[in-house]
């Protein structure tokens, strides 16, 4: 059973600027969280008696540095998933984990600041 207290809390272990903006109860869906920074945020909602949806592959978050989120996920003794991408674009470093609940997170870092470069999915 997935659980949002799960989520935050990795969020804020992979992201430690990322603080509760908001939560509570609503009727029509159950509990639900709003977590992030001034300019975005995670939103999600935990209804009970409802798994988490299958197919849905992961989410992703763009980082200023992924070895210090690595660093910051090792010190808890929270293993990479896959962390084949870290080196394989000329442009960006990318790093996977799933969380407590099996919901599969992307962090990644870009090495440009041009976005047609960053966004270069040919390689």
């Amino acid at each position: 059973m997935a659980s949002i207290e799960a989520t935050e809390r990795f969020l804020k272990l992979a992201v430690p600027q990322y603080t509760r903006r908001g939560g509570g109860i609503a009727k029509e869906y159950g509990e639900w969280l709003h977590i992030g920074a001034a300019s975005n945020y995670i939103a999600p909602t935990e209804v009970k008696g409802v798994e988490p949806i299958e197919n849905l592959r992961h989410i992703g978050l763009v980082v200023d540095d992924v070895d210090a989120l690595i660093q910051r996920l090792q010190a808890t003794g929270i293993e990479p998933s896959d962390a084949t991408a870290l080196y394989g674009h000329p442009r960006r470093r990318r790093v996977y984990y799933c969380d407590d609940d099996g919901l599969g997170w992307e962090f990644v870092e870009y090495l440009s600041e041009e976005a047609a470069l960053r966004n270069d999915y040919s390689h």
